[in-house]
């Protein structure tokens, strides 16, 4: 393989992480979301903190996930 040839793997890999990690964060995200409303429908005096609860674990997989994609992205530039 010549050097175009292994760039243009790489950004293919990278396209491929990037689409991996949308997925795993979106997963993530509906996982929380739907324990969340589960959890509020069987428990609503405890609502608030479990609204807090989730957005701050929302986050900590937005964070994650920001951090793949730039990943694959300086791979995929790099």
């Amino acid at each position: 393989m010549d050097e175009t040839q292994v760039m243009d793997v790489a950004k293919m890999g990278a396209g491929i992480g990037a689409g991996i990690v949308a997925i795993g964060a979106g997963l993530g995200i509906s996982k929380i979301g739907a324990s969340a409303n589960e959890g509020i429908a069987r428990q609503p005096e405890a609502a608030n903190d479990i609204k807090g609860n989730s957005i701050i674990l929302a986050a900590l997989i937005e964070g994650v996930s920001l951090f793949a994609v730039v990943v694959t992205l300086l791979i995929a530039l790099g």
